[in-house]
């Protein structure tokens, strides 16, 4: 009648979990990567530096239009004021008015500049590009993230259930020790140990539950929407098994965003040596403007006067000597482009051994995800021919508590060992730059 009830009230619980699962969120991969490109602020950060950078492409921003502008000048005076001729009279005027008035329109405008105006358009253009990689790492960099903690979400998922699976199997395990001690089969102490050993599976199950609301909270920060979110994700963890590590060095050598980062910087740092070796060149600048002109005078011998007209011209300038300025400035442009093809090979270096070493992690995890999935089918069936022989009582409470803390175990293993791929893949993907999002 016991052991009826209790699988009764467990009936109750698993059909209640499963309410309460459904009205919660699905959330997949994808719909995780959508929701964190929409909302992650770093992503956003790194879009509108972009769109900065876009709005810098400007021929304007490089120097090739002119500059207009417009000019008034008002000035104004009172006087008291004596003149003596040569004939000698005198005239005098207190509180003499003068004023003029000038106004109008001008332009400048630097048509030869050594070619300086062409190099800052294409460095503008490269710095686009900059931006535009930038921003790639760092679609990459939380897409990756979001992978991390979503497959980190699945094996927690999994150890819940293996969890879940020891927690019933202690139940079964205590019932059966409290029938063979009311028959008179087993001592007080077998059913005091099967008692401790299910508030033990408790214990470690309430724990993981708190790590894995803790994680929930973490992916939902990397979403950038509530953290209080509540969701479940679906349970697959499947790694690709088919990388290969010189297709993935290929694919890093043309896609890595840290890689094009560098290959960009050299040429900026070539299109500014251009822009400093156009000073040795002349400067060639024309310049109109179209003014009007009004003056009044109280005193003297002309009393008003008005005028207008074009101006217009041409200024040349060269630079002959600025205290070898222009030498110091070309040497330590080269300088800068040599440091940009040094930075080029250390990164070339550095991501090469980082391929290497995860295409090894990746590989050593590929085996321990083969021989996990095997151990865990061994502990399955030793569990089962223990739980019958125990139920008939041929072994002991210790020997059956072994076997089904070797399945958990195994269970456990399995799961972290199919994260731990996952994750290596993850990061070969991440250093190849063609992390799918």
């Amino acid at each position: 009648m016991t052991h009826t009830k209790i699988l009764f009230q467990s009936f109750i619980l698993i059909l209640f979990c499963a309410a309460t699962a459904s009205a919660q969120e699905v959330l997949t991969l994808e719909s995780a990567v959508k929701i964190a490109l929409e909302n992650n602020y770093e992503i956003k950060i790194a879009t509108n530096n972009l769109t900065i950078q876009k709005t810098n492409v400007a021929i304007g921003n490089a120097g090739m239009l002119p500059t207009v502008t417009a000019n008034i000048l008002d000035n104004n005076s009172i006087q008291n004021s004596s003149q003596t001729r040569q004939d000698g009279t005198e005239t005098k005027l207190d509180n003499a008015k003068n004023n003029s008035l000038t106004y109008g329109v001008g332009l400048d405008w630097t048509i030869f500049d050594g070619m300086r105006m062409f190099a800052r358009m294409d460095q503008l253009k490269e710095l686009q590009k900059l931006g535009e990689a930038q921003l790639k790492l760092t679609l990459i960099t939380r897409i990756s993230d979001v992978n991390a903690a979503y497959y980190d979400l699945v094996q927690q998922q999994q150890q819940l259930a293996a969890l879940d699976t020891t927690i019933v199997i202690s139940n079964q395990r205590l019932t059966l020790a409290q029938n063979r001690f009311t028959i008179g089969k087993a001592s007080k102490l077998e059913v005091l140990n099967a008692q401790v050993d299910l508030n033990t599976d408790q214990v470690a199950l309430l724990r993981q539950k708190e790590l894995y609301a803790n994680s929930k909270i973490l992916l939902n920060q990397l979403l950038a929407r509530d953290v209080a979110t509540d969701f479940k994700v679906i349970d697959v963890l499947k790694v690709d098994s088919l990388l290969l590590l010189p297709e993935l060095r290929a694919l890093a050598e043309k896609q890595n965003p840290q890689l094009e980062t560098q290959i960009i910087n050299k040429r900026v740092a070539e299109l500014e040596l251009k822009q400093i070796k156009a000073g040795r060149y002349p400067t060639v600048r024309v310049n109109s403007a179209y003014n009007f002109s009004e003056s009044q005078s109280s005193l003297g011998f002309v009393a008003q006067s008005q005028s207008r007209g074009l101006n217009y011209g041409f200024s040349a300038s060269l630079n002959l000597f600025d205290g070898f300025a222009q030498n110091r400035n070309e040497k330590i442009a080269k300088i800068q482009i040599e440091n940009s093809k040094l930075n080029i090979d250390q990164q070339n270096l550095v991501l090469n051994s980082q391929l290497a070493t995860s295409y090894q992690t990746y590989l050593t995890n590929l085996e321990l995800i083969a021989l996990e999935e095997n151990n865990e089918l061994i502990a399955k069936q030793n569990l089962n021919i223990t739980l019958d022989k125990f139920r008939i009582g041929t072994i002991t409470t210790l020997e059956f508590r072994t076997a089904q803390l070797n399945y958990v175990n195994a269970k456990v293993r399995y799961s972290n060992a199919q994260f731990q791929g996952k994750l290596s893949e993850i990061a070969l993907r991440e250093l190849a730059g063609n992390l799918i999002f």
